[in-house]
């Protein structure tokens, strides 16, 4: 799975994207937090089993949430959220479950790791990997879903009994490893999003 520093860095230029008129140091704090939230199921692991990858990286968490702001702000007569923080509070907790669930979640799901996205309904690990090309030769070629039996089938590794997700906290073996930036794509990632918030802070400023 993606580094946490990476997991922030995606959560940061979800923030630069989306928050609009919202954009201070406050609210992108608050995005990179929810970004960064669900890798702390790594430190549970500790007294939980299995919680890697799981426990806070169920897709259960973000439609939760998503529900509840939908409900107060669009439901209620009188909305406890924008009552209490504005318009802008209620767009930087959008922002905040998108960052959760694309760079927080997404990011992980889209690795060799994978994601119990179900968690607690089912441990059962779920990963999307594959390619999407276009051949002169063999035409369209998309490996991420295959259908099987009539299903839609994906890669898992396993259940949260049986596959093990490796961390600082909980390393798969006797070697800990605290890892930064291990691919190019992640460089880019990271680099783009130490550009891109100075940068909206100078357009933000020139604007006012």
């Amino acid at each position: 799975m993606p580094p946490t520093l990476i997991t922030i860095a995606f959560g940061l230029l979800i923030g630069v994207a989306l928050l609009g008129a919202a954009f201070d140091r406050r609210s992108l704090a608050i995005v990179a937090l929810a970004a960064a939230l669900p890798d702390a199921d790594a430190l549970l692991s500790l007294v939980i089993p299995g919680a890697t990858n799981a426990l806070l990286h169920s897709i259960l968490i973000p439609a939760g949430a998503a529900a509840l702001i939908y409900y107060d702000t669009a439901v209620r007569d009188d909305s406890w959220l924008r009552s209490r923080w504005g318009w802008d509070g209620v767009r930087v907790a959008w922002v905040a479950v998108a960052a959760y669930a694309v760079a927080g979640i997404g990011l992980d799901l889209f690795s060799s790791e994978a994601v119990a996205l179900a968690y607690p309904i089912s441990g059962r690990y779920v990963a999307i990997e594959g390619r999407f090309v276009l051949s002169t030769q063999s035409g369209i070629t998309q490996t991420y879903i295959e259908f099987a039996d009539g299903w839609f089938v994906v890669d898992s590794p396993g259940t949260t009994a049986t596959h093990h997700v490796g961390s600082w906290f909980n390393p798969v073996g006797d070697e800990q490893r605290l890892r930064f930036v291990e691919t190019g794509w992640q460089a880019v990632v990271l680099v783009t999003a130490l550009i891109a918030v100075p940068a909206k802070w100078l357009v933000e400023r020139s604007d006012r």
